[in-house]
């Protein structure tokens, strides 16, 4: 790294590069914040104002933001009953994906994994291009089979498909992950008595818990961020989950982008506050497969 970085034009280009990267992160993120602690009649203005103008009332005017009212869009948001219920579905709706996924996840990984058959590198690509099927191509289909079996207005008919497109990158990445352990711990299982179920569970799975602890993460995120599915079977507000709440933070004839913006700052603190809590194991999880040997 040093010695790429001998030239000061170089080590200037990269971090200026890093600079320029983690603004254009985090400008989406400040955007969202700001919308959602200044009066609704900023948020509307036309051109945007990002420089705030002259209180002349003497209140708080914060720079780059403007006029400070943030409990105003805060206190809608979280008085909202709908908007409380849509966080416990969305909790419920990925908590349940999450387990799924894993559980069934990690039994078809490990088969990939360890055991040797004609068309096994066939058939995780063939899993993994799963996920990448247009999911508002089966919208129609999927709905007349739910309404059918009466799974519309119920969590199943968003863990059910939630499931389907998350399940194949959970195979993938756990199927990686398991074929970095070496196998001799788990013959050495066997040979002391335990079966291939008790060494898989009882040896397997927990060497790989940073690999799991990450791929049930993603896949959280993915369930808890999912719209267009809960969005087509959930039409009920006792099972829609927040994501479908907080478009409706509206009327026939104005939009409360202010509530909008805070009800998605609200909805996204947990996975930030997962991801700091998980920090270590997910670093050590996505880097496993060049660190295992």
């Amino acid at each position: 790294m040093r010695e790429r970085f001998n030239s000061p034009w170089a080590a200037a280009g990269f971090y200026l590069f890093v600079i320029l990267f983690i603004v254009m992160t985090l400008a989406p993120l400040f955007w969202i914040f700001r919308m959602s602690v200044i009066p609704s009649a900023a948020v509307s203005s036309s051109p945007a104002d990002l420089w705030p103008g002259v209180d002349k009332t003497g209140k708080c005017d914060l720079p780059l933001i403007g006029k400070f009212t943030c409990p105003i869009s805060y206190e809608t948001v979280l008085a909202d009953e709908d908007y409380k219920k849509g966080l416990l579905n969305s909790v419920i709706i990925g908590g349940i994906t999450t387990v799924v996924c894993l559980v069934i996840g990690s039994l078809c990984a490990y088969a990939l994994a360890r055991i040797s058959f004609f068309g096994r590198k066939p058939l995780l690509s063939l899993v993994l291009a799963i996920a990448f099927f247009p999911a508002v191509a089966i919208i129609a289909p999927l709905f007349l089979q739910f309404q059918a079996f009466g799974l519309i207005d119920t969590y199943w008919a968003a863990i059910i498909p939630d499931t389907l497109f998350a399940l194949p990158l959970t195979i993938y990445l756990l199927a990686a992950y398991f074929r970095e352990l070496p196998a001799d711990l788990e013959e050495a299982a066997k040979v002391d008595g335990a079966t291939t179920w008790q060494a898989f569970w009882k040896v397997t799975v927990p060497l790989s818990m940073p690999g799991v602890i990450t791929t049930g993460l993603l896949t959280f995120i993915f369930a808890w961020n999912e719209f267009l599915f809960a969005n087509s079977f959930l039409l009920a507000p006792e099972t829609q989950p927040a994501t479908v709440i907080i478009p409706q933070f509206a009327t026939i004839y104005t939009t409360d982008y202010g509530a909008q913006a805070a009800a998605a700052l609200i909805m996204t603190a947990p996975l930030v506050i997962l991801v700091l809590f998980f920090q270590r194991r997910i670093v050590s999880g996505l880097t496993a497969g060049a660190t295992t040997g």
